[in-house]
């Protein structure tokens, strides 16, 4: 008994596991890379009154941003083309609070834009430029710190070196050092943990908490006579109505992120030295055709590692898998017909919307936006209907009409203790429990089968249309930097070889969920009622975390 007990306790500890980690809370990748520059200009009384910035993206999403502005088809999209959309990130970025973060200790600086942004676009890669100012002018002591980073790293904003740090008219003893990024707090990174994919702004102690962990930028102005008053309020409270991405970038999945350290500061890098590598050697095919297996495996490694971080398609299928289905076969299927349905989404997504429609950035990821909203709601209504099916037997083939499942199971565990019957082995039928017995077909049959208790094709159709439905906003990137140089084909074999890693991470996932509960079952027995009732318990807790993702997904992208 002691030794049942042990392995059903192992079981059941695996299942509880591969559950746990099907509701973590998704990890954002970066879709926008900036190489990055600020001056920091002090008045002649040594106090900081303004941060200069000049951010230079990466090619692939430069390609994104200046699709459907070259207004008069010259073939140049120019400084005064691209003005209005310099304007309109200001707005943006102002509720993202520039991404700039700075002060000393608790006191930390709020800042107004000047109103000198502009933009170009040069040797294939877009520039903003811009400054912003402090409400009041600050003056810098022993350690000024400066963060200039996305907390959910949706954009990556990176400093070659502390040449990329300008002081202008400084005091001659200030000076300044580019610290690279810290390992995070264990407190920290359990309170992160805690917040839902429904929290779109860090807390602001939280947010200090976080600065140095993306790396951070010290000023030191010793013998510098600081002003009488230099605590300013806090953090810029966040607009209300806050654009769904920044610099009309593709909508990102909803999702706080980890900052860069530890697994996912590894993983996050591995994530955007391959997506680098992706693009680059897009870009190659130019000149050499050869490039396309390097394109080929990168991108499919891309994909692997794409998965391994956010994503609502692992949790939407494994928690699925978790909730209903016991055929590892089933899940693999579902995963990689969902992966492909994305890829193919991607390609008729910019197809349209880019090369027949000319629409600008934003106009597509307004478009993308509303698909991936789309997508949500579907992902909620099939947590929805998982929890009847799983409550009230609605859908059920075996005909236990108005009856909880689970008792069900409990009457069948029991049927043996009081009860023996002779079956006729030869065709006959029997009323047995207020059901019919087709022959020894389903004989003794205690814990329904996935034969039976299956999901129809129209359920599976809902989780590949959840899932598959909205584009992994990477690969419309890649499209539109392909279709921008003439590689269109290359782009779409790209994105396909994507999700097939995509598909390839998603299935083990979903086998886990699989085989999680098949050593439940296979080692706490089938006939036993706690195994029955714990996995039974188990898989409507999946089904209300189909529910829940789907319903905090939903939100969050409104």
């Amino acid at each position: 008994m002691l030794k049942f007990c042990r392995q059903l306790a192992t079981g059941l500890l695996t299942l509880a596991v591969t559950a746990g980690a099907m509701v973590l809370p998704a990890l954002a990748h970066p879709h926008i890379f900036i190489d990055a520059a600020v001056t920091l200009a002090f008045d002649d009384d040594g106090a900081v009154t303004a941060l200069k910035h000049e951010w230079t993206f990466d090619a692939a999403f430069s390609a994104w941003v200046v699709q459907g502005l070259d207004s008069d088809g010259d073939g140049i999209t120019s400084v005064a083309e691209l003005q209005d959309l310099a304007d309109e990130n200001m707005l943006g970025l102002a509720d993202f609070g520039f991404y700039t973060f700075a002060g000393e200790g608790d006191d930390m600086l709020a800042f107004t834009p000047v109103g000198d942004q502009t933009m170009d676009y040069v040797d294939g890669r877009v520039t903003l430029r811009y400054s912003v100012m402090p409400e009041a002018p600050f003056h810098p002591g022993n350690r000024f710190e400066l963060a200039i980073n996305d907390p959910e790293y949706y954009v990556a904003i990176s400093f070659a070196d502390a040449a990329k740090v300008t002081l202008q008219n400084a005091p001659d003893s200030c000076n300044v050092v580019l610290e690279p990024p810290r390992a995070m707090d264990k407190q920290v990174e359990e309170r992160l943990y805690a917040l839902g994919p429904e929290v779109l702004e860090l807390p602001p102690d939280l947010a200090a908490a976080m600065r140095g962990t993306q790396g951070i930028i010290v000023v030191s102005c010793t013998g510098v006579v600081p002003a009488a008053a230099t605590a300013l309020e806090a953090t810029k409270q966040v607009a209300e109505a806050r654009p769904a991405t920044p610099f009309g970038g593709p909508p990102p999945e909803p999702g706080l992120t980890l900052p860069r350290s530890g697994f996912f500061g590894w993983l996050q890098d591995q994530q955007r030295q391959f997506y680098g590598a992706m693009t680059g050697s897009l870009g190659a095919l130019h000149n050499d055709w050869t490039a396309f297996w390097l394109l080929g495996g990168l991108s499919f490694v891309y994909g692997v590692l794409h998965a391994a971080g956010p994503g609502h398609g692992k949790v939407v299928i494994s928690s699925y898998m978790l909730a209903n289905e016991s055929q590892a076969r089933r899940g693999i299927s579902l995963s990689i017909i969902s992966a492909m349905l994305q890829s193919v989404v991607a390609v008729v997504f910019v197809l349209v919307a880019a090369g027949a429609l000319r629409m600008t950035s934003l106009a597509m990821s307004d478009a993308a936006n509303w698909i991936g909203i789309a997508s949500y709601a579907m992902v909620a209504l099939l947590g929805l209907w998982l929890i009847a099916r799983k409550v009230f037997g609605w859908g059920h083939s075996h005909h236990h009409h108005g009856a909880d499942l689970s008792q069900k199971a409990h009457d069948h565990l029991h049927e043996t203790d009081h009860h023996h019957h002779d079956h006729d082995h030869h065709g006959h039928d029997h009323d047995h429990s207020g059901h019919e017995h087709d022959g020894d077909k389903h004989a003794h049959l205690h814990v329904v089968p996935p034969s039976v208790a299956g999901s129809s094709w129209r359920e599976q159709l809902g989780v590949v249309l959840a899932v598959g439905l909205r584009p992994c906003s990477g690969a419309l990137v890649v499209l539109v930097f392909a279709l921008s140089q003439g590689l269109l084909v290359a782009g779409i074999a790209a994105v396909f070889l994507m999700g097939a890693g995509t598909a390839l991470t998603v299935a083990v996932l979903a086998a886990a969920a699989v085989y999680s509960k098949s050593l439940a079952r296979r080692i706490g027995g089938a006939d036993n009622a706690v195994t029955a009732s714990v996995v039974w318990w188990a898989e409507l807790a999946g089904a209300v975390a189909v529910l829940g993702f789907g319903i905090l997904l939903l939100i969050a992208s409104l």
